[in-house]
């Protein structure tokens, strides 16, 4: 079965009596190319476990299933349960879940599902409305040599956003600490029915053997960014005293120790200054 033709594609959720959701962003793909080149560039093998979230029809699911041991595919939509049934039934090393993957236990999750597998990656059409909290969450989890997404193109340019640009802040830095993120290929408008109103972006994230600088406390370091930029206007002096509760001289101490000027903002820091920094006013 081709679930990119349109007409098989339309005939298949019609047998089912599906209607697409605007409220989770459904847009599935009509372009046979894109989904392998997808799953070609997840650089899957027969010991991998790949994580899949919104399958669709689950045209990307059958590519992964071709290249991966075996294939987890977490669906909100319960509309799609017979859908994909029909669609994956040749699959047989694919296991579906209907849930909502903002709210699983991805460690119990991936523990149990890639049992045997030497790695965990992460293979995605990622539903466009949750990208940033579900990236995050999967980062956070730790469980994931690699995750190779489609986002919104906008989104892949603020996930990428580096130091002293509008875009550089809480999320970029959250998977950036842990990933190094390359944008891949787009993929136009014309490649899904129905069509969305943005270009779309296949983004890679490859884990750090390391973050890329030490810190005394991550937990810190975390609140530290989220403080430093909760308030973009202030100074990072205000946003540190305001967003820590720390004294203003100790705040104004920790940023000229690490050779900062006393007006700077936090937009304007790298990882590695933001790490120092954490270092600094972890110090008593």
């Amino acid at each position: 079965m081709n679930l990119t033709d349109p007409v098989t594609l339309r005939a298949l959720l019609e047998r089912h009596g599906f209607r697409f959701s605007k409220s989770m962003g459904q847009n599935f793909l009509c372009d046979a190319s894109v989904p392998v080149r997808i799953a070609e560039a997840a650089e899957l093998d027969g010991e991998t476990g790949v994580l899949e979230i919104g399958p669709g029809v689950g045209c990307l699911t059958v590519e992964l299933a071709k290249r991966a041991r075996r294939v987890l595919s977490v669906e909100l939509d319960g509309a799609l349960r017979p859908v994909l049934a029909e669609s994956l039934a040749p699959c047989g090393n694919v296991e579906l879940l209907f849930a909502d993957v903002l709210r699983v236990d991805i460690p119990a999750l991936a523990a149990k599902s890639f049992a045997g597998c030497v790695r965990a990656v992460v293979c995605a059409n990622l539903p466009y409305n949750i990208t940033t909290p579900v990236l995050t969450k999967l980062a956070e989890s730790g469980c994931f040599d690699a995750m190779t997404v489609m986002v919104q193109k906008e989104a892949a340019q603020r996930l990428c956003a580096r130091p002293g640009t509008p875009d550089w802040g809480v999320a970029p830095i959250q998977l950036q600490w842990r990933y190094e993120l390359e944008p891949l290929f787009n993929v136009p408008r014309g490649s899904f029915v129905p069509a969305p109103h943005v270009t779309s972006t296949v983004l890679r994230l490859t884990r750090r053997a390391a973050p890329p600088a030490a810190v005394t406390d991550e937990a810190r370091f975390f609140q530290l960014v989220r403080a430093a930029f909760a308030q973009r206007r202030k100074t990072l002096c205000n946003a540190l005293t305001n967003g820590l509760g720390l004294p203003r001289d100790r705040a104004a101490a920790a940023i000229a120790q690490c050779g900062l000027p006393e007006q700077v903002r936090g937009e304007t820091l790298s990882l590695e200054q933001l790490a120092a920094l954490s270092n600094a006013i972890a110090t008593p």
